[in-house]
């Protein structure tokens, strides 16, 4: 399980994985061609839709860190937007 402490001491939502490290070892993250690509009211939406599922799936899927998967998403939500 990762602690994610939402910008303490630095760090940021890029320095974290939840669930493995499969993003971590790409050159790139997938959310960073998606800031790229999309724009940036898509690139929100797609952060608010994904910390929506994993709220609402944390418990139910076994095995799984659901609960740290939506607050990474939140903290890399407050990063994108600024709140």
């Amino acid at each position: 399980m990762v602690d994610i402490k939402d910008g303490a001491n630095g760090t940021t939502a890029n320095d974290i994985q939840v669930g493995g490290q499969h993003y971590k070892t790409m050159p790139i993250q997938p959310w960073e061609v998606m800031e790229a690509v999309l724009t940036h009211e898509e690139s929100v939406g797609f952060l608010k839709g994904n910390v929506l599922k994993y709220s609402m799936r944390a418990g139910r899927k076994e095995g799984s860190d659901d609960a740290n998967k939506a607050r990474h998403y939140m903290m890399k939500l407050r990063e994108v937007t600024g709140k």
